[in-house]
């Protein structure tokens, strides 16, 4: 997947020991490069030792942002937080990294926030015109200022953060840090994965399972939608007054989002992804003589689709490792040129050959379009494109970067012209009825808006959600 309009892209993750000092800070750095995927942009870690809070994030990968210096430098300590983040272009600036880091008149607070809050702008402005200052355009800052105006009236921070989430809607999984607890919050929706781990009598939390396998940490269960979690000295407790709604966790987690060796709501990412891959076999058979994915979340599709159709399953495509995701590049003439230098093909697959090439959606169609290129340029007889996703006609309010149908391709063109746009010799889409079926007996209901248009919760009306950083003009 190398559409630039498809972002969501946090990672948080979060550990309590009951050992003052403990290298929580190390723990968080490997787990946060299990995260990488989910956001290249910038990342950040909080360490708290004894009340006291360190802190370093900044823009960047992981290991260009934490070297062993800095690691050393946060501290041991008894509780970490971190996060890795994707931000719209219009967010790319070193103060909305997080953690995001504050301290109060009931004392410090560390958070790391994935997803969107809808009522953001109503809530920004009401705390604005009670004179509440911000120094980032992220939503996480509002999720900063409703806990801490509760936390001034009540007897401790879950309690804060049990009233906030009567203001917050929309798309929230957070790891927040006091100086004596460690909580983990859910929105009642379950937009965001968000689950617990036990490592050695610590305890553990990030957005994805792969976090907890890369430390060693064994899978406990997923946080439910609704639920607060809170560790503290005394143990682990469950808050669940939110718990009990209509949830509808983002089916893209599954299509595109995690990684293959994660567990989602009781089931792994990998599989998933071969029943799409194998839907898609039965609704779009093809004459060809190679299946073959666009790395990386096109490759167990097409696995799925190879063992169900019986055409051979071949590796097509060499990755590059060692650049960013084609997204990150900040213009489309830029991105365009990327994906030559990201993707290359192995000849011996694709000469003389018929092709069916897997890829989990289209966006815009334009990276798509050099791809099917590459493909022929490669010598493929006839490329067959194969999504395993269903046409993106609609935004996404929860997290997802898709904020506009006139950028949908599929809201533009229909399917036989986009074909002819890709340069494929066929085109099909996972259908709608087929998507809540990849997950085999899933422990929730999926949020599908981008396909249908059918979202959890109301759809939010139209805002502008930084007028702050706009420009200066002469209307009054």
């Amino acid at each position: 997947m190398f559409e630039n309009s498809l972002n969501e892209k946090c990672g948080v993750f979060g550990i309590y020991s009951n050992e003052k000092n403990y290298d929580v800070a190390s723990l968080c750095y490997f787990a946060l490069y299990a995260l990488q995927h989910r956001g290249q942009e910038s990342s950040g870690i909080a360490v708290c030792n004894e009340g006291i809070m360190q802190y370093h994030s900044d823009l960047g990968l992981v290991p260009e942002v934490f070297s062993k210096e800095t690691l050393e430098k946060l501290g041991r300590g008894n509780m970490a937080v971190g996060h890795v983040r994707y931000a719209p272009l219009d967010q790319k600036n070193r103060a909305n990294v997080q953690p995001l880091v504050v301290r109060h008149i009931k004392g410090a607070m560390a958070i790391a926030h994935n997803g969107s809050v809808t009522n953001a702008a109503m809530l920004r402005d009401k705390l604005q015109s009670e004179g509440a200052v911000f120094h980032t355009t992220n939503d996480t800052e509002i999720i900063i200022n409703i806990i801490t105006k509760k936390r001034i009236h009540t007897n401790s921070i879950e309690s804060a953060i049990e009233q906030a989430m009567y203001e917050i809607e929309g798309a929230y999984s957070l790891v927040i840090m006091s100086p004596s607890k460690l909580i983990a919050v859910r929105d009642p929706s379950g937009f965001r994965p968000l689950c617990m781990g036990k490592l050695n009598g610590c305890v553990v939390f990030a957005s994805e399972s792969c976090a907890l396998d890369s430390i060693g940490a064994e899978f406990i269960r997923g946080i439910e939608p609704g639920e607060i979690v809170v560790v503290d000295a005394n143990g682990e407790r469950s808050i669940k007054t939110h718990c009990g709604k209509k949830c509808g966790m983002c089916v893209f987690e599954y299509i595109y989002f995690a990684r293959p060796d994660s567990v989602i709501e009781g089931v792994t990412v990998h599989d998933a992804r071969l029943a799409a891959g194998a839907f898609l076999a039965e609704e779009y058979p093809v004459n060809a003589d190679v299946v073959m994915g666009v790395p990386d979340s096109g490759l167990d599709a097409a696995l799925g689709f190879s063992m169900k159709s019986g055409i051979p399953y071949g590796i097509g495509f060499i990755k590059n490792r060692y650049i960013g995701r084609t997204f990150i590049q900040p213009t489309q003439e830029e991105r365009d040129k990327a994906v030559r230098i990201k993707l290359n093909t192995i000849k011996s697959t694709i000469n003389k050959k018929r092709v069916v090439l897997i890829d989990d959606s289209i966006v815009r169609g334009t990276t798509m379009r050099r791809i099917v290129k590459l493909v022929r340029e490669t010598g493929a007889k006839e490329v067959h494109l194969r999504i395993s996703s269903p046409p993106f006609i609609n935004p996404c309010y929860f997290g997802t970067d898709i904020s506009s149908r006139e950028n949908l391709i599929s809201c533009n063109m229909s399917k036989p012209e986009i074909c002819k746009y890709l340069g494929a010799d066929s085109l099909g889409f996972l259908s709608i009825e087929h998507v809540p079926k990849i997950a085999l007996n899933p422990k929730c209901s999926f949020c599908d808006g981008c396909f249908t248009g059918k979202y959890p919760i109301p759809e939010p009306e139209p805002f502008i959600k930084c007028k702050y950083d706009q420009k200066i003009t002469d209307n009054k």
